[in-house]
């Protein structure tokens, strides 16, 4: 089972205990469930609302952005702190993944308010779009519409990856002031710009797939309960790259008019 979100790697449930209903294993309480993990998932979106409101109100009354930059700093070490530490002990799972969502929501919530300060009415129209973008990709899963064989996960993985090398490349040259992609280029507001993150958007979305199906297997397989949570956080973990990418396309698009 190999899926390009960090927090859920093929080895995931390697060496977890592992539960099977009747023979004298243990019972659905202590197994994981779908039905649990969509709880926790629920919980997880509540905690990062909850401090997202926080920075979005500091911003929004003091409209400067040095009110909300320690809290945004806080949030994004903080949580890739938590998100390392969950990844490596999943049983903590429980405590650091709503940790993790507490963090990323500061974050979140000092971002939307930056742009919906110049964008208005950006903030809800990306929420808005996250969230039908979750249930869309949840529709064409459970519909088999989409089905995950092993080249749609190498090929969403290879895409995911280079996504990544190439914003690590990017923000590495732009420590030495290099700017080699221009006003036109990707992260512009121009085609290139904008099919760039048409792209993005959607190799995130794709990722959501590749988590259903984790976590799917995971409730066969019999994991333990707690990896409820770590199944939560690797969705939180998607969702919140679904969002910040929902909300650089949207911007590309309002700045051209």
């Amino acid at each position: 089972m190999k899926t390009s979100n960090p927090a859920l790697g093929a080895a995931t449930f390697d060496g977890l205990p592992r539960t099977r209903y009747g023979g004298g294993f243990t019972d659905l309480t202590s197994r994981m469930t779908l039905n649990g993990t969509v709880n926790k998932t629920g919980l997880l979106l509540v905690c990062a609302i909850a401090t997202a409101g926080f920075t979005w109100m500091q911003f929004i009354q003091s409209r400067d952005l040095t009110d909300v930059l320690p809290w945004m700093l806080g949030g994004m070490i903080g949580g890739l702190v938590f998100a390392m530490v969950t990844i490596f002990k999943k049983e903590w799972a429980p405590v650091t993944a709503p940790a993790y969502a507490l963090l990323e929501g500061l974050v979140l919530g000092g971002l939307s308010a930056v742009f919906e300060l110049r964008y208005p009415g950006i903030a809800i129209q990306a929420v808005g779009l996250t969230f039908g973008t979750l249930f869309a990709m949840l529709f064409l899963y459970r519909s088999g519409l989409i089905k995950v064989t092993d080249k749609f996960r190498m090929g969403v993985f290879a895409a995911t990856g280079g996504i990544a090398l190439f914003y690590f490349v990017e923000m590495i040259l732009g420590f030495f002031h290099v700017n080699f992609m221009g006003t036109y280029g990707v992260n512009g507001s121009g085609l290139v710009g904008i099919g760039f993150s048409l792209l993005v958007v959607g190799i995130a979305a794709l990722n959501l797939v590749l988590d259903f199906d984790f976590i799917e297997k995971g409730v066969q397989y019999g994991a333990p309960k707690y990896m409820e949570w770590y199944g939560a956080f690797g969705i939180m973990v998607t969702l919140v790259w679904l969002y910040i990418e929902i909300l650089r396309l949207l911007s590309k698009l309002r700045s051209r008019n």
